[in-house]
């Protein structure tokens, strides 16, 4: 702590050590002990762990947008708060005087979460995955545009620390994929959190948007297990940048670590505070999710004017007899509600809605 609170004149240079990133050993390399771990399962364990991948998430999708958007934002400087944040997700309704940029950086996350959420069966430690997510959470903020959802082809400089990151295209993308290829073999899912945590923005794969990639894809396994998310909410500032350049300057994660059980003890009280609020899934939506979603997206974004024709034979071609009825009647009571809080979950944008609301008066 003392170090890394000093100036940067009184800190010595330092250059990317690979041997940080190829000395782990999955299986064999722990930065959280068995303890730790043991403890961060306890906390996070819900009802939802025997579901599949996602379910949990789900359940707690509305909070969880506004939650880790505004706290992963905060953690950037922005100065949205909680409730201008839930405006903007919940209404589209945008802070006055607050920067546009900010307004995107909240707008991206919660893009981002609904990419975990709704692909949890698809998402992983993949390059695929963490190229997406830069993709999303860099939309509109970058210099360059082509530089979203690419790994870097040009230096970078760490603002406020005397790190010196990779510069060669060629080691970055090598270094990269031995990141998430080790993250994939990790078999503990809070191992594997941290460890993206860690070894993501020290190598810095992407000309920016770094620590947002990571703390979101720390999440990866998180939601893919059922377990509570880690938000980062109240998590102060200066404490997260200091756990960095921990990293960043001397390879040393202790400071991250306390960090991210602090964090993550926060999150699964906060969590398992307001699962307990909500009320069990109903087993017939859940079952039938997929199909709903893909066909009331279909049906606004396509503006369908023969809606209920094209619910019925959808259900005639994709469903048992035994559960036409009630799907139909399900999905006719879905859209009949659809507002502009829940359009997020069909994949749908306000746009499109907006297009779809004036197409018609009423279907049903």
């Amino acid at each position: 702590m003392a170090y890394v609170r000093q100036s940067r004149t009184g800190r010595t240079p330092a250059g990317y050590e690979r041997s940080f990133l190829s000395d782990y050993i999955p299986g064999k390399t722990n930065y959280l002990d068995d303890s730790l771990r043991a403890h961060l399962y306890h906390l996070g364990e819900t009802e939802e762990q025997k579901h599949p991948a996602g379910t949990y998430g789900r359940a707690i999708l509305s909070r969880l947008l506004i939650d880790l958007s505004w706290a992963s934002s905060r953690l950037e400087g922005n100065t949205y708060s909680r409730l201008d944040t839930e405006r903007l997700i919940a209404q589209g309704q945008y802070a006055e005087g607050k920067d546009a940029q900010e307004a995107q950086m909240i707008l991206n996350h919660k893009a981002a979460i609904e990419l975990l959420i709704d692909g949890a069966d698809d998402i992983g430690f993949d390059t695929y995955t963490f190229l997406s997510l830069h993709g999303l959470l860099s939309e509109n903020l970058m210099p360059d545009p082509e530089s979203s959802g690419r790994l870097r082809w040009r230096p970078v400089h760490i603002g406020g620390s005397v790190y010196v990151p990779l510069a060669m295209p060629q080691l970055i993308e090598e270094c990269f994929r031995e990141i998430i290829d080790k993250a994939a073999t990790i078999k503990d899912p809070f191992e594997q959190a941290f460890f993206i945590m860690v070894q993501l923005p020290y190598l810095q794969p992407f000309e920016d948007v770094n620590k947002r990639v990571s703390r979101l894809g720390a999440n990866i396994s998180l939601i893919k297990n059922n377990l509570c998310p880690l938000t980062f909410l109240d998590v102060p500032e200066r404490a997260y940048i200091d756990a960095q350049l921990g990293v960043y300057e001397m390879n040393r994660y202790e400071l991250l670590r306390d960090l991210f059980i602090w964090a993550y003890e926060r999150s699964a009280n906060e969590y398992n505070a307001v699962r307990k609020s909500l009320a069990d899934p109903d087993p017939f939506r859940l079952r039938y999710r997929k199909e709903m979603h893909e066909l009331i997206g279909d049906i606004v974004r396509n503006c369908r004017p023969d809606a209920e024709a094209v619910i019925s034979s959808y259900a005639d071609k994709r469903l048992a007899q035994a559960d036409r009825p009630a799907f139909v009647e399900m999905v006719k009571k879905e859209i009949s509600r659809l507002h502009m809080g829940i359009i997020a979950r069909y994949r749908i944008r306000p746009a499109e809605f907006a297009t779809w609301q004036q197409s018609k008066e009423r279907l049903f």
